[in-house]
């Protein structure tokens, strides 16, 4: 299966659009039912409820989250949407720039049905924390 082109963009410019909207029902949207995603080899976060849950999360923790899309690639059925997040932390008032990406496969709606997210998660806590010494 491949997919078009030009829908993958749209889905991609919806997608940042739906971590923009502070609605984590949102982005649970562009999961296929039952999918989801793995953060940095963490634990799955699969299914609709666990989508919202692992959204609102981010959300929360950035009520000012501003998410980026910075390049994609389409190959067939699988992808890659990388992201860069802005906001300040919720418990710290920290500015944080993190950027990340994640490798998707999709079905033929282009709905996501697995992703496997990456991002650096010692300078994404550095930055939380404000320790500029802590450089990982």
């Amino acid at each position: 299966m491949s997919l078009d082109a030009a829908t993958f963009d749209k889905m991609t410019e919806a997608y940042t659009a739906a971590w923009n909207s502070g609605n984590p029902e949102a982005v649970a949207n562009h999961y296929a039912a039952g999918k989801g995603i793995t953060i940095n080899r963490g634990e799955n976060q699969f299914g609709r409820a666990a989508m919202i849950n692992m959204a609102g999360g981010f959300m929360a923790s950035f009520p000012d989250l501003k998410l980026y899309r910075d390049f994609i690639r389409l190959a067939g059925d699988r992808a890659i949407f990388g992201w860069t997040l802005e906001g300040h932390h919720s418990e710290t008032g920290n500015l944080v720039r993190a950027s990340g990406w994640e490798e998707w496969e999709l079905d033929e709606n282009c709905m996501i049905t697995n992703s496997l997210g990456w991002f650096d998660a010692v300078d994404y806590e550095r930055q939380v924390s404000g320790n500029a010494s802590d450089k990982g």
